[in-house]
């Protein structure tokens, strides 16, 4: 623990725009090996718990069928050894192969005419309309976009030809039997006329063999026609399978289309069950399309398969005026290159060869926060610079390795308790805290028994003793999302979900090993974070709640600056609940530090509300809570700490120094901050009420109309195409990240399945992540030029809607896939809609690291992909950096 003499003198903290980030801070986690006590003892090893004890440890197609007979054919013309015979039986494949031929086009000219008839009689897009099949270099498009009258045409089509095929099997058996008299006969005579051969001339000899061969080809005509009959047999209830198969496909892509309706600025995107069918004019449309690269503008009015429009306006640039962007906002960002556009390799990037990662980090390997070379040339790590974000300035294009005998994960809710070692195999959180109940290594399992420093019997027991001590945070109505500092394994956020509470939990990559990557694993939301020298990448004022459990940040220190980083985050009204050795022992150093928080957080205007003691556990909690309007503020004598000035945005939060100063709380009406949210669940589908009508939303309507017509639009979505038809087994999502969200529609449209979703808002994006946490959710601000602050291997599921086309203008993809493949669990999915271009692309891209595309489908240039990680790795090293 530290003490009051511990620190450095408190340094003058100004915004300006250099790239020095003042206001001192410290790790969360490794405090107590960077400062001495206030007794003359001597130092404590930077674990002070005693070390936990650890257990001892084939039907034929059509094609081969074709392939036999056609050996046949030559062999008995070689045994023969005529040429006149082979120039008949060639004559014959060749007519039965026009004939085929013929049989095609006809049923090619059926599927044109249905989708003819389904686009209002014009099919000029129809090269638009694709339905590519995964793994095949030209793909083909289906019929799975005729309605379902169409459909019923076909059916009575089909039925007519099969009728006509078994007149014509009739017939053809007929000619069979005469044909067999025949050739019986005609081998009598041949037989009699070996025997007088020697005084027959030339002329006869010719004539014999011109019956011979006659014969053989009736023979041989007869053998094919009772093989395609019984062939035909053995299909036709297949076909008729196919046939009812396709009806429920037509059915389920009606309802899909009618109601699957965009609501950006991109075109409207619809998905579906993938159908094909082989026909030699799809594959020429495929051929077609793949050559057409020229953007095209899209007409919002344009229709889909199912005949209805979008409804929805593009995202407006007029609206664009009136919402600001963190890049905006953030004076003090990092500034990078233009390194946008195509690096020469993307468009034709499937032959892209990948190697592994050559780094210490190995299987561990975060690039921004394992970047060895920027932190050796750190001029000071006093605040704990080295635990913050330094991102290479070219991604990396390398993939990281997979730890040995890694598996697939456990599910959730089974994964709270516990998860495979060797996708973790790091133990000495087990030998140091293993008595305190946060992890034990249980043969070839790590074993959660949801205990803490705090809480050691078990998190839903400390959570109900919080409850206990201030009804009025009322867990999961009142207080909804929550940050958790210092959060160890994460088992206070993990059982929260009981109580139907978000809790976005942090801790740095520092001596206690892997802890965040253990609580990804076991389900649990975290990142990768410390409270250093910069603010957290959140806007201001959108936490109801946040917690510190012996999070071991000195909260007191230099002037409070890190206190005042939560006063920043913390919604006026919220509650900060503090569980530390200060607030319920009596030693020197604690009575100490109690002193000095009492102190700063009377300065700062918070109330402590509640200080109570846990029997059971022997600990103690004080509660304080944040103001809700300035009286106290005005009322001080001393300006310490001091307001801020007019010009620092709270909400700027992307590389931007703390500041040690106090924003005043808002009071208008209008504003946010001036009042409470919604209880949860209802704040999640109404309108913030600091939304106005006057407000331009992202789409072009009033403010409180896009909210809820993007919510509608993704419940739609989810409901009718991500559920059912993208192949997707969500039993085994947990997991999921929105890489571009908006308002959190899709994530609000997830709200009922057992999963969580960080939302993520890029700093060139409308400033919208304060709506998200309004509506009971929670994201965090990122520029995907760059690595997110998580470990690999931590994400089942990642939805990019349009957000690659955007990026790429900005930087370079090959980098940016490497880091979705670094996120992504092997057996994970990525979900794109975006422009075709951009699909094609991205699909290259993940089939050059060997993922299964398992859907992809184009139309009127905009598209969507839904693809599968495999447990590949490249089998060599790139060059170490």
């Amino acid at each position: 623990m530290l003490t009051s003499n511990s620190v450095v003198p408190p340094e003058t903290t100004t915004r300006t725009s250099t790239a020095t980030r003042t206001a001192g801070a410290y790790s969360s986690s490794t405090l107590d090996s960077h400062n001495t006590k206030l007794t003359n003892k001597k130092d404590t090893p930077v674990y002070e718990d005693n070390p936990g004890d650890l257990p001892d440890d084939a039907i034929k197609s059509d094609e081969s069928t074709r392939s036999e007979d056609a050996a046949d054919n030559k062999k008995y013309a070689s045994s023969e050894n005529s040429k006149d015979t082979t120039e008949i039986l060639e004559s014959n494949n060749n007519d039965k192969q026009e004939s085929e031929q013929e049989n095609v086009g006809a049923e090619n000219n059926d599927i044109n005419h249905e989708m003819e008839q389904e686009n209002g009689g014009d099919n000029k897009n129809d090269e638009e309309n694709v339905l590519k099949e995964p793994g095949s270099d030209v793909e083909d498009n289906p019929q799975g976009l005729q309605g379902k009258e169409s459909v019923e045409e076909q059916e009575k089509q089909k039925d007519s030809e099969t009728q006509v095929a078994e007149e014509s099997s009739v017939t053809q058996n007929q000619q069979a039997e005469e044909t067999t008299q025949n050739h019986s006969e005609s081998t009598h005579e041949n037989s009699a006329g070996e025997e007088i051969q020697e005084t027959r001339n030339d002329q006869e000899s010719i004539g014999k063999q011109e019956i011979q061969a006659s014969d053989h080809e009736d023979q041989q005509q007869q053998q094919m026609n009772q093989q395609d009959q019984e062939q035909e047999q053995e299909e036709e209830p297949k076909r008729r399978q196919k046939q009812h198969d396709e009806e429920q496909s037509q059915q389920q892509i009606q309802e899909m289309t009618s109601n699957d309706q965009i609501e950006h600025d991109e075109a409207p995107l619809h998905t579906h069950q993938e159908i094909t069918r082989d026909t030699k004019t799809q594959v020429e449309i495929q051929e077609t399309q793949h050559k057409d690269t020229k953007p095209m503008e899209f007409n919002s009015n344009d229709s889909f398969p199912g005949g209805e429009n979008s409804g929805i306006p593009k995202e407006s640039k007029e609206s664009k005026k009136s919402w600001s962007t963190q890049a905006d906002q953030s004076e003090n960002q990092k500034e990078r290159g233009n390194g946008g556009g195509s690096d020469g390799q993307d468009g034709s990037i499937y032959g892209y060869t990948w190697q592994l990662c050559n780094v210490t980090a190995g299987p561990d390997y975060i690039p921004c926060l394992d970047n060895e070379k920027a932190i050796r040339q750190l001029h000071s790590r006093r605040h704990y610079e080295h635990r913050e974000r330094h991102c290479p300035e070219e991604g990396p294009t390398c993939l990281v390795s997979l730890p040995e005998g890694y598996k697939r994960p456990i599910e959730w809710p089974q994964s709270r308790d516990k998860i495979w070692y060797h996708n973790v195999p790091h133990t000495k959180l087990a030998e140091v805290k293993g008595h305190q109940n946060w992890v034990k290594v249980t043969g070839e399992f790590l074993t959660f028994p949801g205990g803490g420093t705090q809480f050691i019997h078990g998190a839903l027991h400390y959570i109900d003793f919080i409850q206990e001590a201030l009804a009025d945070i009322a867990w999961g109505k009142h207080t909804r999302v929550i940050l958790d500092v210092g959060c160890g394994v994460a088992s206070f956020g993990g059982y929260l979900f009981d109580r139907d509470v978000l809790a976005m939990s942090f801790a740095p990559k520092d001596e206690h090993e892997a802890q965040v990557q253990f609580a990804l694993e076991r389900g649990i939301p975290a990142i990768s974070a410390v409270m250093g020298s910069q603010r957290l990448q959140f806007p201001s004022r959108v936490f109801d709640l946040v917690h510190c459990a012996r999070c071991r940040v000195p909260w007191h220190v230099e002037g409070g600056a890190l206190l005042l980083e939560l006063n920043r985050v913390l919604r006026p009204g919220g509650y900060f609940v503090w569980s530390a050795t200060p607030v319920y022992q009596k030693l020197e150093e604690d009575v100490e530090i109690w002193k000095e928080m009492s102190a700063l957080t009377r300065s700062m205007c918070w109330e402590l509300v509640t200080i109570k003691k846990d029997q059971l556990n022997s600990v103690g909690a004080a509660v304080y809570r944040k103001p809700a309007s300035n009286e106290c503020y005005d009322q001080r004598k001393h300006n310490r700490p001091p307001i801020c000035k007019s010009d620092d945005d709270p909400n700027a939060a992307w590389y931007v120094p703390l500041q040690s100063c106090m924003h005043r709380v808002p009071v208008n009406e209008v504003e946010r901050g001036s009042r409470w949210p919604e209880d949860w669940p209802r704040r999640l589908q109404t309108p913030p009420y600091w939304l106005n009508r006057s407000q331009m939303g992202i789409y072009g309507k009033p403010a409180p109309d896009d909210f809820v017509s993007d919510y509608e639009h993704w419940k739609r979505v989810v409901s009718k195409s991500y559920l059912s038809g993208l192949g997707i087994s969500w039993a085994n999502v947990r997991n999921i990240m929105d890489m571009r969200a908006v308002y959190g529609g899709f994530a609000a449209a997830l709200k009922d399945l057992k999963v969580w979703v960080v939302n993520v808002v890029n700093i060139d994006s409308p400033d919208t992540l304060p709506i998200i946490y309004e509506r009971g959710l929670f994201g965090i601000y990122h520029d995907w030029c760059e690595s997110f602050s998580t470990y690999p291997r931590t994400y089942d599921l990642l939805h990019a809607d349009h957000l690659f086309s955007r990026l790429k203008k900005r930087c370079k993809l090959v980098p940016v896939m490497a880091e979705i493949d670094r996120i992504v669990r092997p057996g994970g999915k990525l979900i794109v809609r975006d422009e075709s271009s951009t699909i094609g692309e991205v699909e290259n891209l993940l089939k050059s690291m060997h993922w299964e595309v398992h859907m992809t489908f184009s139309k009127n240039h905009e598209g969507i992909l839904s693809a599968q990680k495999s447990d590949w790795r490249p089998d060599s090293y790139a060059a170490s950096s």
